[in-house]
């Protein structure tokens, strides 16, 4: 049971990446998914969610920015970033929305001024 997220590097302000997270060992169809972000010295927070019926939400902070979306087929919960700022630097991590928590590894998203 785990998640494998990547997509992560530098871009500039103003670019787009694309993370990805892919989940094997559970019925991944099931579950909802989201993205959290994490600054230096400070607590994770809630960047975007998608429900097991694809119902979306966002963080203000993101919203016309980023879009969060799913493919079951593949297993794989996927953000799409764009319009980066700065501000947005941090390290990205996918979750299992469940009462036992799954979390991805961190992939670290760079955005240079």
């Amino acid at each position: 049971v785990q998640l494998q997220a990547s997509g992560g590097g530098l871009v500039q302000a103003g670019g787009s990446l694309r993370l990805s997270c892919k989940a094997s060992g559970f019925r991944f169809s099931s579950y909802g998914m989201l993205w959290y972000r994490q600054f230096p010295g400070k607590e994770r927070e809630l960047v975007a969610g998608i429900s097991s019926g694809g119902t979306t939400n966002y963080a203000d902070s993101v919203k016309g920015r980023f879009t969060i979306s799913r493919d079951n087929g593949k297993n794989t919960v996927s953000l799409q970033m764009n319009s980066l700022k700065p501000e947005d630097t941090a390290v990205y991590y996918c979750k299992r929305d469940s009462t036992v928590g799954l979390w991805g590894q961190g992939t670290q998203v760079t955005v240079s001024s």
